[in-house]
Formats: C-alpha cells, structure tokens, sequence
C-alpha cells in the first residue's frame, strides 16, 4: 500500500453537496517540514488556502488562493532567500481513468493540465495544494545576491557566448 501524502486532506465525494462548499486548509509544521524535504526547499513558513469545492457530474472543480511562505535555494549563489507565494487555482478531479496497455501515447489539451483524477469517491484537497505550491516554485530561482555574483563571473555577453572560451584561449596564445 502507498504512504499517504504528506500533507493529505481526504474529502469523500459523498461530503460534497450541489452547493458550493468552503474551507481553508492549512499545513502543521510537520506537513510542512516533510514538503519542504519532498521539493527540495530549505524551509516552508506557512502553507495555507482558502477553496471553494464544486459537484457538476462526475466533475468536481476545486477554485482558491494559495497563500505560502518558504525558502528557495538561488540556482546561481545557492543562499537561501525568503520567497512569498500567492497562487489562484483552478483545478477539476475527475474520476480515475482505465486506459488498458500501458504503450499508448495520451494526448493532453490545455484543459486536462489542472486535471487531478480521483478514485474511491474520493479527494485529496491537501496533496492537490501541495502539487499546485509545486508549480508555483520559481524553477531556476534568483536570490538577492544572484546578480552581484553574476557580474563577477561574467564581464560582458561576449565572454559568456559560445566563443567567449576560444577568444580567451587565443589572447593567451599571444
């Protein structure tokens, strides 16, 4: 059997009425200290959101904000810097799909990509969250420092191009 996510938050389909539902999540420092390990961060502050939970058929739209605070690493000088996230989302859990042979390429079209499928009547609000704080991450994040640093290892564009290396090769040959 899988471990549940870190920071799980199970809805039974069966809890979701024809009207809106509401709510706020929010991560214990536990939950938090473990996604902070699972993407790679050196601290998560605070991770909360407020949601509105939606039925329409076997579609459930799950609508927020996302409200965090955590430390990323530079990808240039490695220093943690503090960064804040307030994320919308807009997601659709939609019921798990059977697809038989596993070689089959599937298509994906711009509405499938906040798509989260569901099984068992059930949802996991929380490790949807954690997914959505997920993509909300700067993937080559810049502290403070980045620049300083940068203009330091680089002097000018025509250094950092492809021939930047065989110019300074020919100066030395001279």
């Amino acid at each position: 059997m899988m471990e549940a996510p870190e920071f799980s938050h199970i809805v039974k389909l069966s809890e979701i009425g024809s009207t809106p539902r509401t709510g706020t999540l929010s991560a214990s420092a536990e939950e938090r200290s473990k996604l902070a390990q699972r993407f790679d961060l050196p601290k998560i502050t605070s991770l909360d959101a407020s949601y509105s939970l939606l039925a329409g058929g076997d579609r459930i739209s799950f609508t927020g904000r996302l409200e965090s605070d955590l430390q990323q690493r530079c990808s240039v000088t490695g220093e943690s810097f503090q960064v804040r996230l307030r994320e919308p989302f807009d997601i659709a859990f939609v019921p798990k799909l059977e697809i038989e042979g596993t070689d089959e390429e599937i298509e994906l079209t711009e509405d499938d990509c906040d798509v989260i499928e569901y099984e068992h009547g059930q949802l996991d609000l929380g490790e949807a969250i954690a997914q959505t704080l997920y993509l909300a991450l700067a993937p080559f994040p810049r502290g403070p420092n980045a620049d300083v640093v940068a203009q330091k290892i680089l002097t000018s564009e025509e250094e950092a191009g492809p021939f930047g290396a065989l110019a300074a090769l020919k100066d030395k040959l001279t």
